[in-house]
């Protein structure tokens, strides 16, 4: 991250104190990036087999393919090898030839020299029992082996991991959702097996405080004189190797918030644009002559509403370096970016915006914002069903790191709301009737696809059959990071006597629930706006927003009637037509992934029948990628 000089507020790109800042010159981030190239490709890969070195993985493989007659990329194809099914292969082929074994045969060669010309295509693992399939091999079999952080690196066109630098502090920041824990690579005994570590229902753990080393290995050496003794720092570079994927999800992640349409859909989403401008212009106890921070500014928006409401300072934070850039010309042409300190009586230095290049967490080390100097602090931070993408854990980092006692958040709630949708709210329909021709086999495989999978869509509020409920709760005041990995219950009944067409009437009617639809709302209390408190909520019976609803398809529909319905077979399954459920009560857990900034969900239903019998489904499980 570029820092600033002693007065500038915005951590400076391509001179943003110059005349021709309209016009600059983007080339300069492009050579920028070819420079890191070049810094990259000074580290040296040691093939598998002999001495030889390559400046990439791609060149390495070749090598491997053409002179030892090892086709890795045709394995990690052929067996569906994933990241670490890779990482394994390679220490495990790396542990058979210091031992002058062959990899596929495991014959031993009485030399080196040998070992090389015994070598021979792969033997069939056809069984699907590949020799590397063994936590061993997730301990490195070579002291930092960078080829370990950059197999997969070619592919897709990044930079190889080794030139990324961790130290101990970030490691420990970047890792907080994963847990490695030292005795996870013990070295194996009879009684002892290795393990790899795993996320634990994604509970954050710390590291211990063992330093990183950015050593590569020396081609003249011997192999054998690699091998890691040290058991902690063989976690440590397992962790090394997982902070860098995460970097790879925040990379893509930033990027993608680089596209000007996003920021134009997220901008002319009214229901929420207008929520945050209330918000903000309209308490002027709160932001009159306040420091606020905007966690995530994107173009800058909410920074120029802190700005027109009266704050005296706004630190407009901003991860991706394209659009901290264009937020701080934006302010600039709107004669609100500080370029200098207001003393020194520049005409540019009249403005209180600070635009920050660089994510949050980065910030104290910087020392740009003192600890605890932050009056209100603001942030868009949600994404789809609330948490999938969302940039939530950032704003609890702001909020401990930079809030004073008794600041701000805005907004300072968030509740997640869960309700039962009927078939149309599903493709169903659409698909009985096509232009005359049933073609309802689609719409089926359609639903069975989405009891896996959820689906992000607006659901019309006629299509809502059952009363809405709380499915969670959060106080961004007070809640603590692992609190956004929580299990809610909610019972839901039929609203009123509701027809499948969403018609109402007298008589009792049975109709179908397919699944369960959650949305959210974020609150600006009255804690804080005093003035005008507000609400921003993505609910299905209110204007839609960019957020949509998350559709969570049950495996199977339900059949459900109003509460007092005595009419059934009380020796038929409950939720069938014969005997329909009054009440569903559904189980709905949402926990971090294992994948960086991904959400995973389970869901679990039982059905109450008129006389009080329950009957459960299975649980289904939903990952959101």
């Amino acid at each position: 991250m570029a820092m600033e000089e002693s007065n500038t507020v915005y951590m400076e790109v391509e001179g943003e104190n110059s005349d021709d800042d309209k016009d600059q010159n983007w080339d300069d981030w492009e050579n920028g990036d070819e420079e890191d190239e070049e810094e990259a490709m000074s580290s040296k890969l040691l093939c598998l087999f002999c001495e030889s070195t390559y400046d990439s993985s791609n060149a390495l493989f070749e090598h491997c393919a053409s002179e030892h007659r090892f086709h890795f990329n045709t394995l990690k194809t052929t067996l569906a090898l994933d990241f670490y099914g890779c990482f394994k292969l390679i220490n495990y082929v790396r542990s058979k030839v210091a031992g002058n074994k062959c990899w596929s045969c495991d014959i031993v060669c009485r030399s080196k020299e040998d070992l090389l010309n015994h070598l021979h295509e792969v033997a069939s693992f056809d069984n699907g029992k590949f020799p590397w399939n063994d936590d061993e091999f997730l301990k490195p079999f070579l002291n930092e082996d960078a080829l370990l952080y950059s197999f997969d690196e070619d592919d897709e066109g990044e930079d190889d991991v080794n030139n990324m630098p961790i130290d101990k502090e970030e490691l420990i920041k970047d890792l907080e959702q994963i847990s490695i824990d030292e005795d996870d690579f013990t070295l194996e005994t009879e009684e002892n097996k290795p393990t790899a570590s795993s996320l634990s229902e994604g509970k954050s753990a710390s590291m211990t405080n063992t330093t990183l080393s950015n050593g590569i290995v020396s081609a003249e050496a011997d192999v054998s004189s690699y091998r890691n003794n040290n058991d902690l720092d063989s976690s440590l570079y397992i962790a090394k190797v997982a902070a860098n994927k995460i970097k790879d999800v925040n990379k893509n992640y930033f990027g993608g918030y680089s596209s000007y349409g996003i920021h134009r859909d997220m901008i002319s989403d009214k229901v929420r644009t207008d929520a945050y401008r209330q918000a903000i212009l309209e308490n002027p106890s709160l932001l009159k002559g306040a420091v606020v921070m905007d966690v995530g500014c994107g173009t800058g928006i909410l920074s120029l509403f802190a700005a027109q409401a009266g704050a005296s300072r706004v630190i407009a934070v901003e991860a991706s370096e394209k659009m901290a850039a264009v937020a701080a010309q934006i302010a600039k042409d709107n004669n609100l970016l500080r370029i200098g300190s207001k003393n020194e009586g520049s005409d540019q230095g009249n403005g209180v915006m600070e635009v920050v290049q660089g994510m949050v967490e980065e910030l104290k080390s910087t020392q740009k914002v003192q600890p605890h100097s932050v009056d209100v602090l603001v942030s868009e931070w949600m994404g789809y069903c609330l948490l999938y993408e969302s940039m939530l854990s950032s704003v609890l980092y702001a909020r401990d790191q930079f809030l004073k006692p008794g600041g701000a958040v805005l907004p300072d709630t968030a509740t997640m709301f869960a309700a039962g949708f009927g078939k149309g709210g599903t493709s169903i329909p659409f698909w009985e009737n096509v232009y005359g021709f049933n073609m309802s086999c689609i719409g089926e495989e359609i639903v069975k696809d989405a009891s896996r999978i959820p689906i992000v869509d607006v659901i019309d509020s006629c299509d809502i059959i059952t009363n809405s409920k709380i499915l969670q709760n959060f106080d961004l005041v007070t809640m603590k990071l692992e609190e956004m990995d929580f299990t809610g219950m909610v019972e839901l009944e039929m609203k009123g006597e509701t027809s499948a067409n969403g018609s109402t009437g007298s008589k009792p009617v049975t109709n179908w629930c397919y699944g369960v639809v959650v949305w959210f709302e974020t609150g600006f209390t009255e804690r804080f706006c005093k003035e005008k408190p507000t609400n921003l909520s993505t609910s299905p019976h209110t204007t839609s927003t960019h957020w949509s609803q998350t559709i969570l398809t049950f495996s199977e529909p339900i059949a459900m009637v109003s509460p007092g319905t005595l009419n059934v077979d009380k020796m038929a399954a409950v939720g069938t037509d014969a005997c329909p459920a009054v009440k569903i009560q559904c189980r709905i857990s949402v926990v971090r992934a294992a994948q960086h900034r991904s959400i995973d969900i389970s869901m679990e239903l039982s059905g109450i029948g008129p006389f009080g019998r329950k009957r459960n489904w299975p649980a289904q499980m939903f990952n959101v990628l």
